[in-house]
């Protein structure tokens, strides 16, 4: 029985994530979360632990499993030991779900309010400490589901991590009826009122959608997608035919502003031919358009940055330098360089950019760039909001995850995209290598797509937005200490009620 109970919980992880993809199924990991909290309810401490471990790991192995592409097919890495390393990540990742599973247990009341509390508050501390310690990993987030869903709704108030205990909170309300025990017929009738409070609460969720943003008028963008494999990027054979190809398509591109994806260029300037920088630039001096191009920047002694700058529209050169670097990818924690050594990826060991940098003001605008990973951390990108004066109009994301091929990254890596823009009502564009190339609308509708895995050029217009939605004020502000804050008061406060008996009798009470 306890082997299966952990293999089911496993399974409900694996499950949970399919929305994150499929996003009409919003609802997935609302009834998967609830499976989880029905096994936790009825489990003691220690096997509900190896609940949240088993949810948590299959969870994460199947939102990111493609890790093991990037590391065995590109990097190099022997595949059973690239299979190990995804494992273990999912693993350790999962320690967090698994002490909040735990925690939920012990605190066990048998009281509707308390035990909801207890669980959605030890959920959305789970997902903060998987989001922000030793840098963070926040990818599949459970709010990152409900991009389509009606709590959507929630993003400008509350952010993905606030979504993601809404989840918690429906899940738990949906699971109480398979966990108030069977000590009594009216107690399990009244029990059906959780899932009925859970159905209005979603049905209500939509009515706080709000509209925080006003136009500063529309911008003409093209967005080029080089498709250049990854194993051909840093090739010096290949490299001449797909700068050729990224100089014509800056020249010829009709767009006001014209976006090219992560390390387009991917040598230092001063590595470049003279006269082929010169060629680059050349479509934006004096001509009231404006380029923002992806490229290395740096020295051997300064050190080396990923960077992009900002070219034309008569403003000085702009440079932006990534600040939230991906482990193992682009800098290498302590330790960590036998792990390294073991896979032969390029520049992977870059100096940091400063958090929340000065956007590229050019065309009416002020564009906001972020590197491929940077976007999954919406309080970072908030930082730049501290200034409602000075805060972005439009947001630019440049990515290259052809490390991944042409794997559920891809969705997941839009899906994450589109919360931005509805967390800080702005315009998301994105110019990718491999994909997804599109324009996302301030309430994070893709308004242009161009189909991922082809070279070309999408040609679109976007709106740049001004204003504060609740979530760009109080995260520029406080980042995401407020919910750290509302996680440890339900959870304090939920197990308040915990009692000094065991709840349960009978085997149903020792565990699985």
């Amino acid at each position: 029985m306890r082997s299966l109970m952990v293999t089911a919980a496993a399974a409900a992880g694996g499950l949970f994530t399919l929305a994150h993809v499929y996003t009409e199924a919003w609802w997935l990991p609302v009834l998967m979360a609830a499976v989880l909290a029905a096994l936790v309810w009825r489990s003691t401490p220690g096997r509900a632990a190896w609940l949240g471990l088993a949810f948590g790991t299959g969870w994460l192995l199947a939102s990111i499993w493609w890790l093991f592409i990037s590391m065995h097919v590109y990097g190099g890495m022997p595949a059973p030991l690239a299979a190990l390393a995804v494992l273990l990540l999912a693993l350790a990742l999962s320690v967090y779900l698994a002490a909040a599973m735990a925690f939920a247990a012990w605190c066990r009341s048998g009281r509707l309010l308390p035990d909801v509390a207890v669980f959605t508050g030890v959920w959305l501390l789970a997902e903060l400490a998987r989001g922000v310690l030793f840098t963070g990993f926040p990818w599949a987030a459970a709010g990152y589901a409900q991009v389509d869903g009606p709590l959507a709704a929630l993003a400008p108030w509350v952010g993905v991590y606030g979504l993601g205990a809404t989840v918690a909170l429906l899940a738990a309300l949906l699971a109480w009826p398979f966990a108030v025990g069977t000590s009594g017929r009216r107690r399990v009738r009244g029990a059906w009122a959780a899932p009925a409070a859970a159905l209005v609460t979603t049905l209500l969720i939509p009515q706080t959608s709000i509209e925080r943003s006003e136009s500063t008028g529309e911008l003409r963008v093209s967005l080029l997608q080089t498709a250049v494999a990854q194993d051909e990027k840093f090739s010096l054979q290949s490299m001449p035919q797909a700068l050729a190809w990224l100089t014509q398509a800056l020249a010829q591109s009709r767009g006001q502003l014209v976006v090219a994806p992560e390390t387009a260029v991917p040598l230092l300037p001063a590595d470049l031919p003279p006269a082929l920088w010169a060629e680059l630039r050349a479509p934006f001096e004096g001509t009231g358009r404006a380029a923002l191009l992806g490229l290395p920047l740096g020295s051997m002694e300064e050190g080396y940055t990923n960077s992009v700058v900002g070219l034309g529209s008569g403003a000085p050169d702009y440079r932006y330098d990534k600040h939230h670097l991906v482990p193992f990818g682009e800098f290498i924690p302590a330790g960590f360089r036998w792990f390294v050594d073991l896979m032969n990826i390029p520049l992977g060991d870059f100096s940091r950019g400063p958090l929340g940098a000065p956007s590229f003001e050019a065309l009416g605008q002020r564009l906001a760039p972020n590197i491929c990973y940077e976007d999954l951390f919406g309080e970072e990108l908030a930082r730049r909001f501290s200034d409602p004066a000075r805060a972005p109009t439009v947001l630019v994301n440049v990515s290259n995850i052809a490390w991944f091929g042409d794997t559920i990254a891809i969705d997941q890596h839009l899906h994450i995209s589109r919360m931005r823009s509805l967390e800080l009502q702005r315009p998301m564009i994105r110019a990718t290598n491999t994909g997804p190339t599109v324009a996302i609308d301030h309430q994070g509708r893709v308004r242009h797509w161009l189909k991922p895995q082809e070279q070309g050029v999408l040609e679109g217009v976007v709106e740049g937005r001004t204003g504060l939605t609740p979530f760009a004020h109080w995260a520029s502000k406080w980042g995401l200490w407020p919910l750290w804050a509302v996680g440890l008061l339900l959870g304090l406060l939920g197990c308040w009620a915990r009692p000094r008996r065991p709840l349960f009798n009978g085997p149903m009470g020792q565990g699985l």
